[in-house]
């Protein structure tokens, strides 16, 4: 398996579980870790062989978000001119990709999150299938706190996850969510004692989901994707597309037929993903 500088990624029975390993910088977002995360992402579905990802983080806190040497070069993501903002822009699409790429990717991802998860690291659970926390972590849109907005994915998705109100008073205010009211709105789905809780309740939720069969969970997925973005009309006129390339009856044969038996179904792995032609 392929050495990444800002993570571990271990596999067990279809589930990968993916460790951002840089506690001593609080896994801030560095330059690295950017380039890192839609490569690995990107590596693991076109293996086929991922059915579901747990996203953790090692030390106190989930992510002290961007790292602020990212901003060093003005050159980068200055707006002191037409060529500059061109550059800002097209930057800011490469941060965005970065997160799309999971929420892309054909397996659901879920974020286990212990401590702060702060700035970048609300864009980066906010793409996320799932989230799970430990009692005492806390969510922070801490852009509007450095005199700017968010811009890599939070104030696109999580208004789709949490009350309109609540996205604005957070987003305005650069106010801590603490876990207990995420999950009372929606946005975690599930709250554990402590971190090593989280990340075995983590796993436990994707080793269920591992046991489904791949094609049906994502279709699921892209299915969900396309429904929050689009009419209800729209979302049939896509279903109706989607599901006769996917309905299969054998998986749903096998799956009968375990239930009946009370044991797993065994499913083939999503197929690989061919590297692009030329």
């Amino acid at each position: 398996m392929t050495s990444w500088t800002c993570f571990d990624v271990t596999m067990d029975g279809g589930v990968a579980h993916i460790r951002m390993n840089q506690p001593q910088r609080h896994n801030a977002m560095t330059a690295a870790f950017w380039s890192e995360i839609p490569q690995l992402f990107r590596a693991l579905d076109a293996a086929g062989n991922v059915r579901a990802a747990v996203l953790s983080s090692e030390g106190k806190n989930f992510t002290a978000g961007m790292d602020l040497g990212v901003f060093a070069n003005a050159g980068t993501l200055g707006t002191v001119d037409v060529r500059a903002r061109e550059q800002f822009r097209h930057q800011l699409r490469q941060l965005q990709g970065s997160f799309n790429a999971i929420a892309e990717v054909r397996f659901p991802v879920i974020a286990a999150v212990q401590g702060g998860c702060i700035g970048g690291g609300v864009d980066l659970v906010s793409a996320c299938c799932l989230r799970y926390a430990s009692r005492e972590a806390w969510f922070c849109i801490h852009e509007i706190n450095i005199g700017m907005m968010a811009d890599v994915g939070t104030m696109n998705r999580m208004p789709k996850l949490i009350p309109d109100a609540v996205m604005r008073e957070l987003a305005y205010t650069g106010d801590r969510l603490g876990a207990e009211r995420a999950e009372r709105l929606g946005f975690v789905n599930g709250l554990f004692d402590d971190a090593a809780a989280t990340v075995a309740g983590a796993l436990a939720v994707a080793q269920r989901i591992a046991q489904r069969a791949p094609v049906a969970v994502a279709a699921s997925k892209e299915m969900i994707n396309y429904s929050r973005d689009h009419s209800v009309a729209e979302s049939f006129t896509y279903m109706n597309a989607l599901q006769p390339g996917v309905f299969d009856p054998a998986d749903i044969e096998r799956a009968i037929a375990a239930q009946q038996k009370k044991q797993a179904a065994e499913f083939a792995d999503l197929p690989p993903i061919a590297p692009p032609l030329g």
